[in-house]
C-alpha cells in the first residue's frame, strides 16, 4: 500500500485507451467532465465525448438508444442523481432490455460531505441492485480499477460502478490479482478465523486497518473485498461463514439493502453465521468532512475494532 491514486482518473486513463482501439466506445456526462476527471478524455478523443448537460435522465436514455445502435457508452453522472433522478430510464432503457449501458457513479457515498443529503448517494447499492441484469460493481484501488475497466471495456453486460473521489491507497499490486471478474471477491488480509471483515469500494482500506489494529489485540481477521456486489462471490462468503466465528460487513451506505444486506441474504440461510453490519443508520447524514462522519457513525479502523471485540465477547 506505497501510492495512492485516484479512481476517477484512472478510469479516465482506461477508457481512453480502449476508446482509442475501439472508436464505439463512448463517454457521455452530464456537465460533469471535470468532477469525473474525464478532461483528458475531451482532450485527445472529442469526437467520441457527448456532453448532455444537465439532464441525467437524457443521458441514460441517448446512451440505452446509441448501445441499440452499435455503440458502446459509458454514461458519466453523480452517484445520487444517476440513481435517483434517472432509476427510472436505468430501468425501463437499460437494465429491462439488457441493454449495454455501462453507468458510472461519481462522487458515490458521502463523498460529496458538506453538500449535503441531496448529494449523497447512500441508498444506490439498494437500488441498482435490485434491478435485473445489472452488475453493480465498487472498486478499492487503482489496479482493480484498471481490470474492472477492461473488463467492462470489453463486456456486453450493463453495470453500474460507484467510485469516490478520494485518492485510495493501493491495496493490491497487479490488475490479475485485483479483479479476477464479475462474481469474484478477494481475501486481502489472512490473519485467522476470529472474524471476516467484508467491504467494498473505499471502505476496504477501513477493513485493512481494523483487521490489523485487532491482530496487536490478539484476535485474528480476515479481510475481504467484495468488489463485486452483484453477482455476488456466494461460494467464497459460504467458505469464509464454515470458518470464522462472526461477520462484519462495513459500508459508506444505508444498512438497509447494501452490502451487508446482500452479505447477510447469502448467510441467513446457512443459519449458524454470526453478521453485524456496519453502516450507515436510518437518518439523514449529519454534515461534515467524510472522516469527520465515518467516525461519528463509527464508520472507521478503530471504532470497527472496538464494535469486533464486543461482539465476539458477547
Amino acid at each position: 500500500m506505497t501510492k495512492s491514486a485516484k479512481v476517477g482518473s484512472i478510469i479516465c486513463e482506461e477508457l481512453i485507451t480502449a476508446a482509442k482501439h475501439d472508436h464505439n466506445i463512448l463517454a457521455l456526462t452530464s456537465d460533469s467532465r471535470g468532477s469525473a476527471s474525464l478532461m483528458p478524455f475531451a482532450s485527445q478523443l472529442p469526437d467520441q465525448l457527448v456532453e448532455m448537460g444537465i439532464a441525467e435522465q437524457n443521458s441514460v436514455t441517448v446512451g440505452a438508444g446509441l448501445a441499440h445502435s452499435g455503440k458502446r457508452p459509458f454514461v458519466f453522472s453523480p452517484a445520487a442523481f444517476l440513481t435517483m433522478r434517472s432509476i427510472e430510464q436505468v430501468k425501463v432503457d437499460v437494465t429491462y432490455s439488457d441493454t449495454n449501458v455501462k453507468l458510472i457513479g461519481i462522487s458515490g457515498g458521502n463523498s460529496y460531505s458538506v453538500l449535503g443529503n441531496t448529494h449523497h448517494s447512500l441508498q444506490d447499492l439498494a437500488i441498482t441492485r435490485a434491478l435485473p441484469n445489472l452488475q453493480v460493481y465498487m472498486p478499492a484501488d487503482q489496479w482493480q480499477t484498471r481490470g474492472l475497466m477492461q473488463y467492462l471495456a470489453k463486456s456486453d453486460h450493463p453495470a453500474y460502478v460507484r467510485i469516490g473521489k478520494q485518492a485510495l491507497p493501493d491495496i493490491y499490486d497487479d490488475t490479475n490479482q485485483a479483479f479476477r471478474g464479475p462474481g469474484k471477491a478477494n481475501i486481502v488480509v489472512d490473519n485467522g478465523n476470529d472474524v471476516a471483515l467484508v467491504a467494498a469500494g473505499e471502505t476496504v482500506q477501513i477493513a485493512v486497518e481494523a483487521a490489523n489494529k485487532l491482530a496487536k489485540q490478539g484476535i485474528h481477521a480476515k479481510a475481504v473485498d467484495l468488489v463485486s456486489v452483484k453477482p455476488l462471490d456466494t461460494a467464497l462468503l459460504n467458505q469464509i461463514a464454515d470458518q470464522v466465528g462472526l461477520v462484519t460487513t462495513i459500508e459508506e451506505h444505508t444498512v438497509y439493502g447494501g452490502l451487508g444486506s446482500a452479505v447477510a441474504e447469502t448467510l441467513a440461510i446457512r443459519g449458524d453465521t454470526k453478521i453485524d453490519i456496519v453502516g450507515f443508520p436510518d437518518e439523514p447524514a449529519i454534515a461534515g468532512s467524510q472522516a469527520e462522519v465515518f467516525e461519528h457513525y463509527g464508520i472507521d479502523a478503530q471504532n470497527i475494532a472496538t464494535r469486533v471485540i464486543n461482539c465476539l465477547d458477547n
